[in-house]
């Protein structure tokens, strides 16, 4: 995500490497390599200079002038304005109503469909909601059968009228449907075309007109930059959107779309989303997004991200293990399903100090854990709850059954003994394993 805009923002920040002091020469040459960077990453020229002012601006201060570390205060000067130009905090999402109606908006293949899912499966999941899904675009029935699988999939109620060509009458009857089964968020997906037309615009805002939406999100493709914001701002003209949503961060995004579309639109963006799984959906921070930008991380998200999966029952059950040093074969491939259900992996790493730079050519798969997977499949429930079981005669039925070789199933069993010392090593450590702060 943006690793082109954060690689060339690293860049500019080396013109104060080893300096004592900022001073009006390397400022000025930081500053031109920033408003560089940013036009490269497909933002506007207008708010790219208006950005790079501010930062020259707050960087010519007394303050900044007796820095002791000045390299470190620019990057400090950066993030914020980044933040600020961003929408500066989280925005709030409304889901009051009797049903609450949310309105998604925007151009065929920005994504629509897909977060629609997501965005029912999120609030069906993270905020406990009955939601109904609606599929209005009546014109692809192939957006109908999309929406229809999705909704089989995250297990939410779908109303669709596949021969009515009216798209107001559709959502109209939907909204009856939810009242009458105590469903209490509507998630309408509207139609899209290739490129803005009147017709679109038109039945867009007569939905909005016939059934009032308490939300209205456009959907932007986030790999489309400064096209995106041109396009969001006809959509905001005629509809006046409540917020943006930010699909498909996980292709080679520029950054142009989320660094310019509040600057443009003064409407906050309140999710992102990436990848196709119903579970890769985000509020959007913007804080934590300059962080990322500028390769800090972000430790935050990565933390909820491991509490939406968190077990306390299991990790309890699991702790007791440790300290009688019985983690088995089942408990680590139990680990690894938790690990997984987070997200991307890459994405993951990318969200840890200092990681996501050293990452960023390493092509790390969603399936990287399959082959350890196939070999504790291929053990026997015994077998796996009992390591000490397992003898080179049951390793080479083992690595028959998982078709990888011998070489392979020993590695793997080596590493997992040297992980149960490294186990108990910190169980026997005075705070038995925990660090500082942690539960007990």
């Amino acid at each position: 995500m943006f690793n082109s805009l954060s690689e060339k923002l690293e860049s500019a920040f080396k013109n104060l490497k080893g300096e004592a002091r900022i001073n009006d020469l390397n400022i000025a040459n930081t500053v031109k390599d920033i408003r560089r960077a940013l036009i490269d990453a497909d933002v506007n020229f207008k708010i790219a200079k208006e950005f790079t002012d501010k930062v020259k601006e707050k960087a010519t201060g007394e303050k900044v002038l007796n820095a002791i570390s000045p390299g470190q205060l620019m990057v400090k000067i950066v993030q914020d304005e980044l933040t600020d130009l961003m929408g500066g905090t989280a925005s709030e999402f409304n889901i009051t109503g009797n049903p609450a109606v949310i309105l998604i908006a925007g151009l065929q293949g920005s994504g629509k469909t897909t977060f629609t899912g997501k965005l029912a499966n999120y609030l069906k999941t993270k905020k406990g909601k009955s939601p109904l899904v609606v599929a209005a675009d009546i014109y692809r029935p192939a957006a109908i059968d999309q929406l229809t699988v999705l909704a089989e999939q995250i297990g939410v109620d779908i109303y669709a009228e596949r021969e009515n060509k009216n798209a107001v009458e559709i959502v109209q009857n939907a909204i009856k449907e939810a009242k009458s089964k105590n469903k209490n968020v509507v998630i309408i997906d509207t139609a899209g075309r290739l490129a803005i037309d009147e017709v679109m615009m038109t039945e867009v805002s007569n939905i909005k007109l016939a059934v009032n939406p308490t939300e209205i999100l456009f959907v932007v493709d986030a790999m489309t930059g400064q096209d995106a914001v041109n396009t969001a701002k006809a959509f905001n003209d005629k509809l006046d959107f409540t917020g943006v949503v930010l699909t498909k961060l996980d292709g080679d995004t520029r950054g142009g779309a989320a660094l310019s579309i509040k600057y443009t639109v003064d409407k906050p963006i309140k999710f992102m989303s990436s990848g196709e799984k119903m579970d890769t959906l985000d509020v959007f921070y913007p804080d934590r997004m300059a962080q990322r930008i500028l390769g800090m991380g972000d430790i935050a998200s990565l933390v909820e991200k491991a509490q939406d999966q968190f077990d306390e029952e299991q990790a309890k059950r699991l702790e007791k293990k440790i300290k009688k040093n019985q983690f088995d074969f089942q408990d680590f491939l139990e680990q690894l399903q938790q690990i997984k259900k987070m997200g991307n992996l890459k994405d993951l790493m990318g969200m840890i100090p200092g990681v996501g730079k050293a990452m960023k050519d390493v092509d790390i798969k969603d399936d990287a854990f399959k082959g350890v997977e196939a070999i504790i499949h291929s053990m026997t429930p015994e077998e796996r709850s009992n390591p000490d079981l397992i003898d080179a005669k049951r390793k080479l039925r083992i690595a028959k059954g998982c078709g990888k070789d011998m070489n392979d199933v020993n590695a793997f069993m080596k590493q997992f003994e040297q992980m149960k010392k490294m186990m108990g090593m910190m169980n026997k450590m005075p705070m038995g394993g925990k660090f500082p702060g942690m539960r007990r």
